[in-house]
């Protein structure tokens, strides 16, 4: 039994004493990375393997003083680069709104009340509280502890956890497990434990991301391929007499020509638009690989509270110990409401009201009234136990009033084990009085209990219709024994069980359906009573009619049925067993969680997804925060990561077969009587403007209209798979008899052939690129970027005809009106091609179009703590 009746409450700062402390010892932050100088961008996008191959053949060209072609592929190179450096300073800039988005925050005494803070505002002198799941925002010395153990292995690498006294330090980034205590500020931002920690470290950045490895690896076997096929084209010109400068530039040119070197540039531009999108969407992405990995999750497992349900907790029932019922009506938290029984309005009897003194009094959560930030009532600490508070005013009693009438001089505080708390009391007139609240079945049971077997039995009975309603249920006992251990509390005297319920969120079964649509099973993992957790769940359709809850106490969930859709009483390790064995069947899973006890669950899972308003160690282990947390942005989020993959496959397609075509006309044209096909310059110029904006543009492109209504692709799938390195081999194939045939015509008839292959090479590509885009869905979102950037490339590929300047650059001779309308006429032929296939591909009747789902804007009140 720890005593705190002795230990007075700090008064903590005043507003003014802060702000000059903060002056002083500025902001509580650990010392960032030192920001990219603009030298080292540039040379981190010279160092791409592409990028490298160009570099190396515009060395080859200079050594040959080949002045044009030089100029040309460094103009390629310089606009790869400053797109690059472009999006990597957008990148870091989002990163940067996450930081402030995704602070964390501390409750701390201010003024002598009770405030949540942000963490960077803390100083030394500060008063905080802390409870389970909280992260230490500070180096704190602590004036009052209970039960309290810190999980220190973000500093010292021991997964133990360490008890902590009164008396103690606990250090800056050590996370609470069990307990609660407050303290006072000692040190912060680089002088605390993890500031110094972090300083030793600020120069670590994240490596690439999984999809950038197998795209840096498909690059260099492009580049390698392109240098085979190369040296071929150059060793067929030496033989046919060609000379030996001419064939090595152009054998350098088509190495450029045949590896798309923007990539880089649209993987990284595909990655930070999806991000932004999911950011505007309120689904912040922490670690970059969670964009793309999301785009193949097969599972999701999910909470309940505040994911699935509106997270607004309130006491919608009760039963009396003569199992009498009444319901409760208010809104959110608001302390103030009506009781009835029998929908008839009632005061409330001395049996009710001491149920809801007993439920208030042991109980760590308050309310906040609304303010400048809140239009609402707000909770402060567990949504549960604050929906108690709210319960107990809208029982008629005064809640600070109580509180100050019964202080409480010790207890016990909840654990998932024993789901229960327990609390002593000092009352009125030297009285003493003992709180115990839990779970029905840890409570209701003798010991604990003292009554006689039919009230025991008719409050079961209350419990169980209650949960049968999709409420949770809790059970309280009381006792003005002062002999009772706290510990382990016996006798007790039984005042009744609450139902306090989270309604679902209005879109939580159109959100279900989603996941179905999308190939994406949706699986309910919680704590709650088995018969609440299939209320919930057949409210969202997850439950058939053969179809049972996995109940944690009496089977392993992990050796659950592969059809298993909810379970119940499942402890954190247990989720631990349920993901392992979804990912043994293959299964890529996404977990949500908003608790400490998820934690560890969160970062087992392939996609880890934390609640915004959860603890803020389950937002450190997630790969995803919600900041609305509502699961309907989750669907969003997948549909993000499907879009961004499938437009780096359709920049493939696109680019690649115009690598592919570049290789094949300068193989087979000698043979067709075209000797020199394309000169290097023209090479390059149709590479600049292909593979430039109309390229990068491609990563910019919309959502097919049926990106949530098809399987999860495979993620050991190739990157080429699932027939790309099939469609790209024709669609350069289209393009190398499109220009053949144009230049063989132009050959035969006299004319200019060699300026007739280059500008319907270019036009041909840009067409291509016309015909990869989605299907549109009409009034649906566009990418005039694409157009844009395809128009002005066209313009520029006819210009490299017309313009003097760049005849001469380029090599090229003047066409007429004619001759260029009959080139953009057959330039069509492969778009029109690529555009005939799909149909032919595309299924006879489609499902309804599903667009991605627009979650809810609404934000909850904030849910976390401890979990009962």
């Amino acid at each position: 039994m720890t005593l705190v009746g002795a230990t007075p409450r700090l008064a903590g700062l005043s507003s003014a004493e802060a702000a000059e402390l903060l002056r002083v010892h500025g902001p509580n932050t650990v010392e960032r990375p030192r920001p990219k100088r603009l030298a080292g961008r540039i040379l981190h996008q010279l160092t791409d393997p592409l990028v490298a191959l160009l570099l190396a053949a515009a060395v080859v060209t200079t050594a040959l003083q080949d002045v044009a072609d030089t100029v040309v592929i460094l103009l390629v190179v310089s606009v790869n680069t400053i797109i690059g450096v472009v999006q990597e300073v957008r990148a870091d800039h989002a990163i940067a709104a996450l930081d402030r988005l995704a602070a964390p925050s501390a409750r701390v005494v201010r003024d002598g009340t009770d405030a949540v803070i942000p963490a960077a505002d803390l100083v030394p002198g500060d008063v905080v509280h802390l409870e389970a799941g909280d992260v230490v925002p500070a180096d704190l010395r602590l004036h009052t502890a209970f039960r309290l153990r810190v999980d220190e292995s973000a500093l010292t690498g021991e997964s133990v956890t360490v008890e902590r006294k009164a008396g103690d330090e606990s250090y800056a980034g050590t996370v609470v497990v069990v307990g609660r205590a407050a303290g006072v500020v000692v040190r912060t931002g680089p002088s605390s434990a993890l500031g110094r920690i972090a300083a030793l470290v600020v120069g670590t950045r994240p490596g690439p991301t999984p999809l950038q490895q197998r795209l840096a690896r498909l690059s260099r076997v492009l580049g390698l391929t392109a240098v085979v096929l190369s040296a071929v084209v150059f060793v067929l010109g030496l033989l046919a007499g060609r000379e030996l400068v001419m064939m090595a530039v152009t054998a350098v040119s088509l190495v450029v020509a045949a590896v798309p070197e923007s990539l880089p540039a649209v993987v990284t531009l595909a990655l930070a638009l999806g991000a932004r999108r999911m950011a505007q969407a309120r689904a912040i992405p922490r670690r970059l690989h969670a964009v793309e990995t999301l785009g193949s999750v097969t599972v999701i497992a999910s909470d309940k509270t505040g994911t699935l349900t509106e997270g607004r907790m309130a006491v919608q029932a009760a039963a009396v110990a003569d199992a009498t019922s009444f319901s409760v009506s208010g809104a959110g938290y608001t302390p103030t409401g009506r009781v009835h029984r029998d929908d008839q309005p009632v005061e409330p009897p001395a049996s009710l009201r001491e149920l809801a003194r007993a439920s208030l009094l042991c109980n760590d959560a308050a309310l906040a009234g609304p303010d400048a930030e809140h239009a609402e009532w707000t909770a402060v600490g567990d949504p549960l136990e604050a929906a108690l508070v709210a319960f107990a005013g809208r029982c008629g009693l005064d809640v600070d009033a109580e509180r100050v009438a019964h202080p409480r001089i010790a207890e016990h505080p909840f654990d998932q084990a024993q789901r229960r708390m327990v609390t002593a009391h000092h009352g009125p007139g030297g009285a003493h009085l003992v709180v115990c609240k839990g779970a029905p079945e840890a409570v209701l049971r003798e010991p604990v209990v003292a009554a006689p077997p039919e009230t025991i039995a008719a409050l079961r009975a209350a419990a169980a219709e209650l949960a049968a309603d999709g409420l949770r249920v809790l059970a309280v006992a009381a006792a003005d024994d002062p002999t009772i251990d706290v510990a382990d509390p016996v006798g007790l005297r039984p005042l009744g069980v609450v139902g306090i319920g989270d309604p679902l969120r209005a879109g939580a079964p159109d959100t279900a359906a989603t996941f179905t649509a999308a190939g994406v099973r949706l699986i309910l993992i919680t704590g709650d009573h088995p018969a609440t957790a299939a209320a919930i769940g057949g409210r969202l359709g997850l439950l058939g009619p053969d179809d049972r809850v996995v109940n944690g106490d009496s089977e392993p969930p992990g050796d659950a049925p592969e059809h298993a859709r909810v379970y119940a009483r499942t402890q954190p390790e247990q989720k631990l067993d349920i993901i392992a064995a979804l990912q043994q069947r293959g299964h890529v899973v996404a977990m949500t969680g908003d608790g400490v006890n998820d934690a560890p669950a969160l970062r087992r899972a392939d996609i880890g997804v934390a609640m915004g308003g959860g603890t803020e160690v389950a937002r450190q282990a997630a790969d995803l925060v919600l900041v609305d947390d509502n699961l309907a942005t989750v669907a969003h989020a997948i549909g993000e990561g499907r879009r961004i993959y499938d437009n780096i496959r359709r920049f493939l397609r696109y680019a690649l077969s115009g690598g592919a075509a570049e290789i094949l006309i300068m193989l087979i044209g000698p043979f067709l009587g075209l000797a020199v096909p394309l000169l290097p310059a023209q090479i390059l110029w149709v590479n600049l403007l292909t593979h430039g904006l109309p390229g990068v543009a491609l990563g910019a492109e919309p959502a097919d209209p049926d990106v949530l209504r098809r399987p999860p692709r495979s993620p050991q799938e190739s990157v080429l798979g699932d027939g790309l390195l099939r469609d790209i081999l024709l669609g350069g194939l289209a393009i190398t008899v499109t220009v053949l045939g144009a230049g063989v015509v132009a050959h035969l008839q006299g004319r200019p052939w060699q300026s007739v292959v280059f500008v319907v090479l270019g036009l041909s590509q840009l067409g291509v690129a016309m015909a990869v885009r989605p299907r549109r869905v009409r009034g649906g979102p566009g990418n005039p970027a694409l157009i844009v950037a395809v128009a002005v490339s066209a313009l520029l590929q006819i210009a490299g005809v017309l313009v003097p300047v760049l005849r001469e650059l380029l090599g090229t001779e003047m066409l007429t009106v004619v001759e260029l309308l009959a080139c953009a006429v057959v330039s069509l032929l492969p778009g029109i091609g690529l555009l005939l296939q799909r149909r032919r591909r595309r299924p006879s009747a489609h499902p309804p179009s599903t667009t991605l789902p627009a979650p809810d804007t609404a934000a909850p009140a904030e849910t976390g703590g401890t979990r009962q």
